[in-house]
């Protein structure tokens, strides 16, 4: 008599092989190689060969129709993935959780396998601004992760929705606490603090000007600030005066 639960391990495996083929046939049709040589540069964490060439663009409609489809649920059980954009897909779908809970668990089982900045900064998440009050705590404990775009991904929500009405002072304690050698983890934080500067100026300049930061991140924050629209010109000649030489 044949062992059940080998044939059930057979028939999961052929469906997720299934699966994969499906949508790496489809990131292939929308393939850009030129466009794949160009973003490959700006990603050297991402083996070049990991990178297929979608604009974003196409792979959010392709996210969009492949959403609303049955097999995206069990492509979202599949990790890791091959490819740079399968991730970029994964967390595409994510984004389209509307369960609060559902997405956080989600959300978990994805941060470990994110290997680039870009991947970590498209997630928006939005079904966590109806739960800040609760989702703060997800924030501060992915900022005290040892892995560097966990780190980055809660420094990045706290950017996107904490700097508004729920902004607190604690915050920038927060992200100055995080010490690391880590470049994309330290550019993070001087994309926040600059940010921070743009939105809530008056509360942010006096933790620039006690020098709180350390130098490059500190540094970093006033270049960013300065290269920014949305602060004066008047500010931004203040900010120079700033820079630790």
């Amino acid at each position: 008599m044949p062992d059940m639960g080998n044939i059930r391990i057979k028939d999961e495996n052929m469906n997720k092989t299934t699966i994969i083929t499906n949508v790496q046939t489809h990131l292939f049709e929308l393939q850009d190689l030129k466009y794949r040589d160009f973003h490959a540069k700006l990603m050297p964490t991402v083996n070049k060969e990991k990178i297929i060439g979608v604009r974003m663009p196409a792979l959010r409609v392709f996210a969009k129709k492949y959403g609303k489809t049955d097999e995206a649920k069990e492509y979202l059980q599949i990790l890791p993935h091959q490819y740079y954009e399968e991730n970029n897909l994964h967390g595409l779908l994510i984004e389209q959780i509307k369960d609060y809970d559902t997405c956080l668990e989600e959300l978990e089982r994805f941060l470990p396998y994110i290997d680039n900045w870009a991947t970590c900064d498209m997630l928006a998440v939005k079904v966590v601004k109806k739960h800040l009050d609760t989702f703060i705590d997800e924030v501060y404990r992915w900022m005290e992760s040892d892995h560097a775009y966990t780190i980055r991904f809660g420094i990045s929500m706290l950017m996107r929705y904490y700097l508004d009405d729920a902004f607190r002072p604690e915050y920038l304690e927060w992200v100055a606490d995080v010490r690391s050698t880590e470049y994309y983890i330290n550019m993070m934080r001087a994309w926040y603090f600059a940010t921070a500067l743009a939105k809530q100026y008056e509360n942010i300049l006096p933790f620039i000007e006690d020098k709180k930061l350390d130098v490059w991140t500190h540094n970093k924050t006033i270049q960013k600030a300065i290269e920014s629209y949305r602060i004066t010109p008047e500010q931004k000649m203040y900010l120079r005066t700033l820079k630790i030489k």
